[in-house]
């Protein structure tokens, strides 16, 4: 175990800094480590952030980076750059001990380095993982299946879509060419629906570059447990969109589960079958693995205990927000209701979260979290949305607009803000790119080729014996 450098009394005659620890770079990670930076005095607090990845997501926008209509680079914020007052730490959090105050941290060079993973010492906790895909023991469902939660899973999805169509031209078998071409998206959530949507769009619009593939000859299945889709919305919005998917020939199937997906062939429950080569699992999620790896209070879910002054309940010096976290919603009418883990709630939470850590740091009065849901936007494609904001219905192209501004605004920093807009506004007077980047996946498959590891062709038939003329 190989204990992390930190400044911890590095200055005789000075009092320490206080070590502030955050766990996370997606919103309430990097929102919170943000606000920090700007509202701590100099020398009054360190700031480390752990994070698997060296950027946050913007998540809205993921549905669009896989129709092509922004750059994968675009969705995301790189921490260094904004979180320019802090110490960044790329690496997966594996245990957290509170009552140690430490952390264990597997960075990018534990393997090589053989020492063990890093153990962070900390004197606050800010604890705001989010969260990864809730998958159930459906057969094939690991072998086959891709989620929708990061760009790596989004571009991936993109780039698997453009190459079945690419199979479906090519192949001679009708057989594979009906599995290719089936699309089966399992969640009727946002990921679900926007994933679908997008997607189905992005392939009607491709398929008019192929000679022997028609829009009809795609079958796109999404699949929900329950009896509606895109709750957030309302019923009466959840019911057009029904109406709009269908119309679009995609096969919407309400109170049918994925029972298995084994050998390319997706099978529900009402007995359906479906011969398949993409199967896309957006049914939920669930906290992320360190919240069970540490010695914090738990709700039954799995979330973290938390107050409305997003403190973690029962302990001190640990906060939480986010998808990981239990926090109450002092705005409901209903005793017990929590805060939906969605994005809106996130960046509001940090703000909070971030002003409490330091008025705690200086003794003075915490701030409950409180904030009406205002609604919420979905694309459905492009020109296509839905939208519920303060009791106002929006449907078709007004919605998308909202949901375009709504998101734009909503992306952090002005570089980001700027270069998507200028992206939207080039896709609205050029034609949309069709291109499958697939082998970015297997970056050294060609050299490797070429250095004869593998063999791409067949070796040609040995040439025939050549004819002797009357000499011999």
């Amino acid at each position: 175990m190989v204990k992390a450098a930190n400044s911890r009394g590095s200055a005789p005659g000075t009092p320490p800094r206080t070590r502030i620890l955050v766990v996370g770079g997606g919103y309430v990670g990097m929102y919170t480590a943000l606000r920090l930076q700007r509202k701590l005095r100099a020398g009054e607090a360190e700031v480390t952030v752990v994070s698997a990845e060296p950027y946050m997501t913007y998540q809205p926008f993921l549905p669009e980076a896989a129709a092509g209509s922004i750059s994968p680079r675009h969705v995301v914020v790189p921490l260094r750059r904004i979180l320019d007052k802090c110490r960044i730490v790329i690496g997966e959090a594996q245990r957290i001990d509170h009552a140690k105050r430490t952390a264990t941290v597997a960075t990018l060079a534990t393997e090589d380095e053989g020492t063990g993973a890093m153990e962070i010492e900390y004197d606050e906790l800010v604890l705001a993982p989010g969260s990864v895909s809730r998958t159930l023991p459906v057969p094939g469902l690991a072998e086959y299946a891709i989620g929708f939660k990061t760009v790596e899973e989004a571009i991936g999805l993109r780039n698997h879509v453009i190459e079945q169509m690419d199979i479906a031209s090519s192949t001679r078998d009708p057989a594979l060419r009906d599995a290719a071409l089936t699309f089966v998206f399992v969640g009727g959530g946002y990921a679900g629906v926007e994933a679908l949507g997008e997607l189905e769009d992005m392939a009607r619009y491709a398929a008019r570059y192929y000679h022997n593939i028609k829009p009809e000859d795609m079958k796109w299945v999404l699949v929900e447990a329950s009896d509606h889709i895109l709750p957030e919305v309302g019923p009466e919005l959840g019911v057009y969109t029904i109406r709009e998917l269908r119309r679009r020939g995609i096969d919407v199937r309400l109170e049918t589960r994925l029972e298995s997906c084994e050998n390319r062939v997706a099978v529900l429950s009402d007995g359906a079958r479906f011969p398949t080569r993409t199967v896309v699992w957006t049914a939920g999620v669930k906290p992320h693995p360190i919240v069970a790896a540490s010695d914090l209070p738990r709700t039954e879910r799995g979330r973290l205990t938390c107050t409305a002054f997003l403190t973690i309940a029962g302990v001190e010096h640990a906060w939480s927000a986010g998808d990981a976290a239990a926090v109450p919603d002092i705005t409901a009418k209903e005793d017990g209701r929590e805060c939906a883990p969605n994005a809106q709630h996130a960046v509001r939470q940090a703000k909070v979260l971030a002003d409490n850590l330091v008025a705690s740091l200086r003794g003075e009065v915490l701030t409950e979290y409180a904030h009406k849901y205002v609604g919420s936007v979905a694309s459905l494609g492009l020109h296509k949305g839905v939208a519920l904001l303060y009791g106002r219905k929006l449907k078709a192209y007004p919605a998308w607009l909202m949901h375009r501004t709504y998101h734009l605004s909503r992306i952090p920093t002005f570089n980001r803000k700027m270069r998507v807009l200028a992206e939207w506004t080039l896709s609205g007077l050029f034609k949309r790119e069709i291109v499958s980047l697939g082998s970015l996946e297997h970056p050294r498959a060609e050299f490797e080729l070429a250095a004869g590891h593998s063999l791409k062709f067949p070796p040609p038939p040995p040439a025939p014996n050549p004819p002797k003329d009357s000499r011999g």
